[in-house]
């Protein structure tokens, strides 16, 4: 099982309407490491894919983004958890690359050069692009309440809905392990 995850608004606390721009910025959501501790514990591969445009609006640097993923998966295996890789697109909607998401590039990037049951990966985020991504491709999808997405009424407007609804990463994580019994 593959696990795809969104970073702000999932791992960490997402602000509406800013970037998360420093190390110093980052607030890990509560639970979110306990959660990414108990996939890791059950074998299961976690990947983070996550649009990242604050580099190319020039908010912050593409090293100042690579001190934030070092600390963060630092912390994130000071507490008994493994990201196997971290995936950021860096453009603007405008750039109209393939790897924004709702476009499905970083999900592809992740599982490049393996061959993947579909029923096999989750993707796991806080908004309709992650959704819309993960169904592109034919993936179980959660959405989590933690970050953009606030509430169930919110999903009534989604063009795409999601496989499942959690509170948070480590709700979600419950449903996964779950399902994997």
């Amino acid at each position: 099982m593959i696990i795809l995850l969104d970073r702000d608004g999932v791992i960490n606390k997402n602000v509406k309407g800013q970037y998360v721009s420093s190390w110093e910025g980052f607030e890990f959501l509560p639970r979110s490491l306990e959660a990414i501790r108990r996939l890791s514990e059950s074998g299961l591969e976690i990947n983070i894919v996550s649009n990242q445009a604050g580099v190319a609006k020039g908010i912050y640097t593409k090293a100042e983004l690579d001190r934030i993923t070092r600390n963060m998966l630092t912390k994130i295996e000071e507490a008994g958890g493994q990201i196997k890789a971290v995936y950021y697109c860096l453009h603007r909607d405008e750039d109209n690359c393939n790897c924004r998401k709702p476009k499905t590039g970083l999900y592809e990037q992740a599982i490049a050069g393996r061959k993947i049951d579909k029923e096999k990966v989750i993707v796991i985020g806080d908004s309709e692009r992650d959704i819309v991504a993960g169904k592109k491709l034919g993936y179980r999808t959660i959405l989590v309440l933690s970050g953009n997405t606030k509430n169930r009424e919110a999903v009534d407007n989604f063009e795409v809905k999601p496989d499942s609804i959690a509170l948070d990463l480590l709700d979600a994580v419950e449903t996964v392990l779950v399902k994997e019994e």
